[in-house]
Parts: C-alpha cells; sequence; structure tokens
C-alpha cells in the first residue's frame, strides 16, 4: 500500500499498526527535510514506501501525525505487555508439570501424591495425584487434549519460543515507532518555534 494521502484532519489515513504478523520496522529517513517514512495499516509496498516531507507538513498536520503515532506506540506497548504476561504463564506451566506432576527430588515432590488444587487465586483443596504419565492440555478455545507429561513440557516450551521470536520483533516494531514519535515531536517544536505558536501538547 503506498503512502496515504492526508485525511481531512490532516493526519495520513489509514488503520492502526498490525500485530499478526508484525509489520516491518518503518524505515527512516535523517536527511534534509526531517523525511520520514510512515507505514499504516497491514499492508506494506513490495518496493520502498514513499516518504513524508516532515518539513512541509503544518503544524494541524503535525499534531495529528504526533498523535497518531503516540496512540498506535501504547497499543504496541500494552500488546507486548500482554504477550510477556502470556509466556510467563506457560513458562509456569512447564515448572508444574517438572516439579508437580514428574516430580522434583530436589523440591521433595518425588513420589508425592498429595497436592493442593486451587479453586480460585487464593482458595486451594487438598488433592492426589491418579497418573503422573498424562495431563490434559488447554489448547484454546474451550478444547483440551490428553498428552503425557514430556510433550505437555514440549508443547509449552514451543509456545514460549514462539512468543519471543513474536517479542523481539515487536520491540523493534516499538523501537522504530518511538523514534518516528521523536522525530515528529522535534519537527513540530522547530517550526511552532518558527511561527510563533504556542507549544502545547509536543511531550
Amino acid at each position: 500500500m503506498s503512502q496515504n494521502a492526508p485525511s481531512s484532519d490532516g493526519a495520513p489515513q489509514g488503520s492502526g499498526a498490525s500485530l499478526t504478523p508484525p509489520p516491518p520496522t518503518p524505515t527512516q529517513h535523517y536527511g534534509t527535510g526531517f523525511q520520514l517514512s510512515v507505514w499504516y495499516g497491514d499492508k506494506f509496498p513490495a518496493n520502498h514506501p514513499q516518504p513524508v516531507n516532515l518539513a512541509s507538513l503544518s503544524i494541524p498536520q503535525l499534531r495529528a501525525l504526533q498523535t497518531r503515532l503516540t496512540s498506535e506506540l501504547e497499543h504496541l506497548t500494552t500488546s507486548h505487555t500482554k504477550l510477556r504476561a502470556a509466556q510467563a504463564k506457560f513458562r509456569d506451566c512447564v515448572r508444574s508439570i517438572n516439579d508437580g506432576v514428574t516430580g522434583n527430588e530436589k523440591k521433595g515432590t518425588a513420589g508425592r501424591d498429595e497436592i493442593l488444587v486451587p479453586l480460585t487465586s487464593s482458595l486451594y483443596v487438598k488433592g492426589r495425584l491418579t497418573d503422573r504419565e498424562k495431563v490434559l492440555v488447554d489448547v484454546g478455545t474451550g478444547f483440551y487434549v490428553e498428552k503425557t507429561a514430556s510433550k505437555a513440557v514440549a508443547f509449552y516450551e514451543d509456545k514460549v519460543k514462539g512468543l519471543e521470536a513474536n517479542l523481539q520483533e515487536l520491540e523493534k516494531i516499538v523501537q522504530a515507532k518511538s523514534s518516528q514519535l521523536r522525530i515528529v515531536e522535534e519537527t513540530l517544536r522547530q517550526k511552532m518555534l518558527a511561527e510563533g505558536a504556542p507549544q502545547a501538547a509536543t511531550g
């Protein structure tokens, strides 16, 4: 998708940044005129994008672009936090299988069938393991699949690795988006100083 023309409010048109799959890191140009390539939506051009010459934009357009980039950055940061939390839960599943089901001699759980079954985050009942070889794995959308303990560990470890790859890509996008926002804010400050406009909402 080629660079969209500014809309009636002065902001380039397009949807928010897509996370699945992660978009490529936007290319930035630090040459004359503070040119900056800004991509929106989940479709990107096969060739090089058309850069936006920030120096040619008006103050309202720069403010609109600043608002859009800030919103996208907040969304990406929130998504990163949620993905990191999901990864931590999968790691907890691996530890629970190794320590609670298979058993860990160092932690004194090897050969012990007694467990505490959580009913809520702070309420437990005593239980007893009847099978240390198999577990039920939540594979999403309310479906559970019976797996051996070793296959369940492999399943969750694959989830952890997959999320790590997504997180690394997302971190690159967040860094690029943050850099874009800083360039836009600096250009806006310079233009407002040059035109003698009040410096409001630029930081």
